[in-house]
């Protein structure tokens, strides 16, 4: 068997050479930034004044954490923008908000690149974690940008109790979903939470995942999140496994139900489409496992006429454990783990390692021969319930960190 090398100096200079490409988020509005190490923590303005530190603070939602990307500028506020302290130019240099100025100050220009770095504009530093810390308080600092350093990668997203109507260009569907239920919905914000809490992206009317990846919409177990939901009967078998930085779903039923033509094969499902948008374009994943209501800014998921899988990933690996470059290669081998009928249950278990992850080398998606997939990790704690039907939105149970459903 022989895989593709890659040494450490090649990803870091492919990594680095991303950040040539500047642009903004492919979300639109008000965005939290968050570091890739936690999806609970958020940058944040301590308050509405001219030389205002920036932290790392427990995200809330609040008007410190929205900010806006506009005309190279991120702003806050509305009229303050992310600057940089006296305009050094050196490593350990911390961030402040300063009124936006009306000609494009070099200490307020910043650029956001496709491989998740916040860069100042022309200057070769990026917005860095200081100490790789998410304490509460913590100040970002400039350092030189590092394509391979984890605390310079930085998640945008949104508070779930904040969603715009549609959060890319291009989306078909919507996000602010309300509190409804409807068979004809468009809801493109999808949760993960347990076995009997979760949602599925599938057609809004019968064509193969293929034709329809960039307009899946959200098809759940629970109400009261405005989705279609699963209707009983489709989900055949059903397993909730909970990681220490990832949760996934698997399992088998009969996907016609939800508009997925028989014989259909299925596709990959992610946040990472060839533009930069999602499959579905503005999909959105949100999940109380790690958070109350923390979006998940790494996931794939996979489905077909009659198996499915999803993972979201969260810390600094959660790229990598929620890849989405092997979408010819299906659930089993993207996401090992129970695809039995008849059981329907929420383990904890182990990591499994991370796909096309062999050793030291990276298995790339046409090279040959291809590889088998990693086994499933071991499970335990496994919590059985009798079947999986449409019910009320999970509340957190605090003792076990699985989620209890109120079923219709």
């Amino acid at each position: 068997m022989s895989f593709k090398n890659i040494s450490l100096s090649i990803v870091l200079l492919a990594a680095s050479l991303k950040l040539a490409n500047a642009q903004t988020p492919s979300y639109r509005g008000d965005l939290m930034i968050q570091p890739r190490r936690n999806n609970g923590k958020c940058l944040t303005a301590n308050s509405n004044s001219d030389g205002a530190p920036v932290t790392i603070q427990s995200c809330t939602g609040a008007d410190a954490q929205r900010w806006v990307f506009n005309d190279g500028s991120v702003k806050v506020f509305g009229n303050k923008c992310l600057d940089v302290v006296d305009g050094a130019n050196a490593d350990g240099t911390k961030l402040q908000i300063w009124t936006c100025s009306d000609n494009h100050n070099a200490n307020q220009q910043w650029y956001y690149s496709g491989d998740r770095h916040l860069a100042w504009t022309d200057h070769g530093r990026c917005v860095d974690l200081t100490d790789g810390s998410v304490a509460d308080g913590n100040r970002p600092q400039l350092w030189s940008c590092d394509g391979g350093n984890t605390n310079q990668f930085w998640n945008v997203g949104y508070s779930a109790n904040n969603l715009p109507q549609t959060s890319q260009d291009g989306q078909s569907g919507y996000n602010n979903c309300g509190t409804g239920n409807s068979q004809d919905s468009l809801c493109q914000t999808a949760w993960l939470n347990s076995a009997s809490d979760f949602c599925v992206w599938a057609p809004p009317s019968v064509a193969s995942i293929g034709d329809s990846e960039r307009v899946v919409v959200a098809y759940c177990t629970a109400s009261g999140r405005g989705t279609r939901l699963i209707p009983d009967g489709t989900l055949k078998g059903v397993h909730f496994v909970k990681t220490p930085e990832y949760i996934q779903v698997t399992g088998v039923g009969d996907f016609t139900k939800i508009n997925v033509p028989n014989g259909d094969e299925g596709g990959e499902l992610d946040p990472h489409g060839a533009d930069g948008n999602g499959n579905p374009v503005g999909g959105l994943v949100f999940g109380n496992t790690f958070g109350q209501a923390q979006q998940y800014h790494e996931w794939t998921s996979f489905i077909s006429y009659n198996e499915f899988c999803f993972r979201a990933c969260v810390g600094a690996d959660s790229a990598t454990r929620c890849q989405h470059i092997y979408d010819l290669m299906g659930c089993s081998w993207n996401i090992p783990g129970n695809y039995n009928a008849g059981t329907f249950e929420n383990c904890d278990g182990d990591m499994t390692e991370p796909m096309g992850v062999y050793g030291t080398s990276t298995w790339y998606q046409g090279v040959e021969p291809t590889p088998t997939g990693h086994p499933a990790a071991p499970s335990s704690n496994c919590q059985a319930l009798p079947t999986v039907a449409v019910g009320s939105p999970a509340r957190k149970r605090r003792d076990s960190g699985f989620e209890k459903v109120k079923r219709a």
